[in-house]
C-alpha cells in the first residue's frame, strides 16, 4: 500500500502504541506520503465509555499524523465529540436499512442518521472556530455599557453622574471606566441628550478657569 504513493488510512483497533509506531514507520520507509490514524475499538458494538476519545489528541501529538475515529458505537454523538477533540476523519458503518439484517446491521446507521451525523459535525466544526477572547462582532456594541449624555448639556456645564451622564447600553460611547475621569469636567460644546460621550466633548474641570495667554514683552 505504501508503494502506491497514495495516502493511507490506518485503523488502530487493538494495536498498542508500539504497534502503531511500527506500522507507521514501515509505511514511511516504503514511500507513503501521508497517513491518517483512526482511534478504533475492536468491539461491535462499542460501549461509549470504552471509546476513550482523548486518545485522538495523543495520536496527533505523538505521531504528527491526521487523526480520526473508527466508530462502532450505537450513537453519532461520539463522532461529533471526536471532531471537537481534533478528529478530521470519521468512519461509521452504514446500512440502507437495519431491517435488511447482516453481520454489521445492529451497529450500523441508516442514511437519515448518517446525514444528521454529518450535519452535527459541520455544526461542531463551525462552533470550534479559533482562539478568541471578548465579544463577537456587534455583541460588544449591543450588550456593553458606555457613557451617554442623558439630557441636554450646555457648553461649559459640568458632568454629573446620573444627572446628565450615565453608563448605559449600547457600548458605542466612552468606556464606563472613564466616568470617574469626566465627572467634574465640563462640556466643550453643547451636547444633545442621547449622545454617546467622547473625549472630544470633554474640556477642563469646573475649578480650572479659562486663562488667556499673556502677551510677551
Amino acid at each position: 500500500m505504501a508503494a502506491t504513493g497514495k495516502p493511507v488510512i490506518v485503523s488502530t483497533g487493538m494495536a498498542s502504541l508500539s504497534d502503531i509506531e511500527e506500522a507507521l514507520t514501515k509505511l514511511k520507509e516504503n514511500g507513503c506520503p501521508a497517513m491518517c490514524v483512526l482511534r478504533c475499538v475492536s468491539a461491535y458494538p462499542t460501549k461509549v465509555e470504552d471509546t476513550h476519545l482523548r486518545t485522538i489528541q495523543k495520536i496527533e501529538d505523538v505521531f504528527g499524523v491526521v487523526p480520526g475515529l473508527s466508530d462502532h458505537t450505537l450513537t453519532t454523538a461520539t463522532a461529533v465529540a471526536a471532531v471537537a477533540l481534533g478528529a478530521r476523519c470519521i468512519e461509521k458503518h452504514l446500512t440502507m436499512s437495519r431491517s435488511l439484517g447482516g453481520e454489521d446491521a445492529t451497529f450500523s446507521i441508516e442514511p437519515a442518521e448518517f446525514k444528521k451525523m454529518v450535519d452535527d459535525i459541520r455544526i461542531a466544526e463551525a462552533a470550534l472556530g479559533e482562539v478568541k477572547f471578548g465579544g463577537v462582532e456587534g455583541e460588544v456594541r449591543i450588550f456593553r455599557r458606555s457613557i451617554f449624555a442623558i439630557k441636554g448639556i450646555k457648553k461649559g456645564e459640568a458632568f454629573v453622574e446620573n444627572e446628565n451622564v450615565r453608563s448605559i447600553r449600547p457600548g458605542c460611547g466612552m468606556h464606563s471606566r472613564h466616568m470617574v475621569d469626566i465627572v467634574g469636567k465640563c462640556a466643550r460644546v453643547d451636547i444633545e441628550s442621547g449622545t454617546p460621550m467622547d473625549w472630544d466633548l470633554v474640556t477642563r474641570s469646573v475649578e480650572e478657569p479659562v486663562r488667556k495667554k499673556s502677551k510677551k514683552l
